[in-house]
């Protein structure tokens, strides 16, 4: 028996990639899904060597060998397996567990425990095919889901009875605990005989990062249902705040090199599955804000995901609640995109009525991090005092200040800080302010069109702070008056950057600029407050 229990190596071979191992030493080429390269194990001119991240493992067609990551050291550098794993847990960053009898027994019942699942998985899957599915696959239907995609995503129907799914399991050799503890049964508290959790629910199997069902969710037809959406509790192999909703698919959908693809955060399952079907990789929380280990798990495969939370007050605290989390985590490769939902339609709403090309370049028209945070703390409140504006700067102080990379908290003080200057300080710190920052990336090499949007916009803001140097702001009119216009340069910009959106950075541009003008708001609502008052 193995001194590694079974959850562990699990652990490292989800960590170790195998075409990041074996291309150290193997010169490989992507070939569709795969890698190709010449047999380390065998002298060949035509590549016979491939390697598959999704599954885990590699072949050679020249030795027959094959094997995972574990494996391929032990052959190519003659290690035993124990070597072998300690070598990929250092890589990893994972402690090595000492060894307890107790670890087989715990991995035996995890793996009955997965049997199951998958067991049930399946009769569901089943169920839905059959005419006892009827309703839930007109829903499907009726939210644009073909069913020629529901086997890609394994969509299921657990059936109305409540010992269904029970009475399937116990038949097939199941104890009533084992159900109970995986999750698919409740035990009542009375003492009662335990009944089918999911009923009369559109189902989605949660998987962990090898792609085996650890629970579901699913979704209520009954519209009178207390829970719209239910999700499996906490469980030997399952664990809620450590899984992302997707992730194996998303994995799949990824290039070799991710920076050249986008990776969304969504919130809902058929999110998830409208922006895979579009071709976008994404994974869900699954109705929380993201914890930290879910973060960690989203930078092992990309190093800026894009957030993509609803705009309702729901979506917007989880976008907050998510920012004060990532900040103490940031790093120069280790951040976050945002990405605001158009027209409160969501990834799914926009497959349906738009199409696939709308759902990607929904997802590309994000923001980084630092204009997010930003944005965030200067609506949090109204700023028409003094002392809500000393309260917006110190957000943003004690923000970039809970960043634990040093050089990257000075840069985020810096320019959170700056933005708020050339807001709210005088106009002479204002005009030097925007004369010395540094020129944005996006005008580096870009367009003409790009440049003169940029251009507009800062002699707007120049004549704005001649304005505002006039004693005491008496005329308030005139303050309203260009503020107005100011507006309509930056919707004159916003609309030049989108007529050539192919420019470089265009998108982040816009949405910096859409940002700016938000930020406009206030002062125009103030200023509009201060001419009526002078009128009267």
């Amino acid at each position: 028996m193995s001194r590694f229990p079974d959850s562990f190596l699990e652990e490292l071979k989800v960590r170790i990639r195998p075409s990041d191992l074996i291309g150290k030493t193997v010169k490989l080429r992507r070939q569709g899904r795969e890698y190709a390269g010449l047999s380390p194990f065998a002298k060949e001119k035509s590549p016979s060597f491939f390697v598959n991240d999704d599954k885990g493992f590699y072949h050679c067609f020249s030795s027959g060998k094959h094997g995972d990551v574990i494996a391929f050291l032990q052959e190519t550098e003659r290690l035993t397996f124990a070597e072998a794993v300690e070598r990929l847990a250092a890589e990893a960053g994972m402690s090595i567990p000492t060894q307890d009898p107790r670890d087989a027994a715990e991995d035996r019942r995890r793996g009955g425990l997965l049997d199951w699942l998958e067991l049930a998985a399946a009769w569901y899957q089943a169920n839905l095919t059959r005419p006892v599915g009827g309703d839930a696959q007109r829903y499907l239907s009726g939210r644009g889901f073909p069913s020629t995609e529901w086997g890609r995503f394994r969509i299921g129907y657990a059936p109305e009875s409540r010992t269904a799914l029970k009475d399937y399991l116990v038949a097939k050799g199941a104890k009533p605990g084992e159900l109970v503890e995986a999750g698919l049964l409740i035990a009542p508290e009375d003492g009662g005989a335990p009944y089918d959790r999911f009923r009369n629910r559109v189902m989605f199997p949660i998987t962990d990062g090898r792609g085996r069902v650890i629970s579901f969710g699913g979704r209520a037809l009954d519209p009178a249902a207390r829970a719209k959406y239910l999700n499996g509790p906490d469980s030997p192999v399952f664990h809620k705040g450590r899984v992302l909703y997707g992730l194996p698919e998303a994995r799949r959908l990824l290039p070799s090199d991710p920076r050249e693809a986008v990776l969304a955060v969504v919130e809902g399952y058929m999110d998830v599955i409208a922006c895979q079907r579009a071709g976008v990789a994404a994974v869900a929380a699954m109705g929380t804000a993201l914890g930290e280990e879910q973060m960690e798990l989203l930078w092992r495969i990309h190093p800026e995901p894009t957030l993509c939370f609803d705009g309702d007050k729901a979506g917007q605290n989880a976008a907050r609640r998510t920012v004060e989390r990532a900040m103490p985590l940031l790093g120069a490769t280790r951040t976050f995109r945002f990405a605001t939902p158009k027209g409160g339609k969501d990834p799914d709403d926009v497959l349906r009525e738009q199409g696939a090309e709308a759902v990607v370049a929904q997802m590309r028209d994000s923001m980084p991090m630092v204009d997010a945070l930003w944005s965030m703390e200067l609506h949090a409140e109204r700023l028409g005092t003094p002392e809500a504006r000393t309260g917006l700067r110190v957000r943003l102080k004690a923000a970039a200040g809970a960043i634990k990379d040093r050089d990257l908290s000075e840069s985020y003080r810096r320019d959170l800080l700056g933005r708020f200057e050339a807001m709210f300080a005088a106009p002479q710190a204002r005009n030097h302010y925007e004369r010395n920052r540094a020129v944005p990336p996006v005008t580096l090499g870009a367009s003409a069109a790009l440049k003169a949007a940029a251009n507009g916009l800062r002699l707007g803001k120049d004549r704005l702070y001649v304005l505002l140097d006039r004693p005491g702001l008496s005329e308030a009119e005139a303050l309203l008056a260009d503020l107005l216009m100011t507006r309509e340069e930056l919707d004159r910009s916003i609309a030049g950057l989108a007529a050539d959106i192919t420019a470089p950075g265009a998108i982040a541009d816009i949405a910096r600029l859409k940002a700016d003008r938000a930020a406009l708001e206030d002062r125009i609502r103030e200023a509009q407050h201060n001419a009526k008052g002078r009128a009267a």
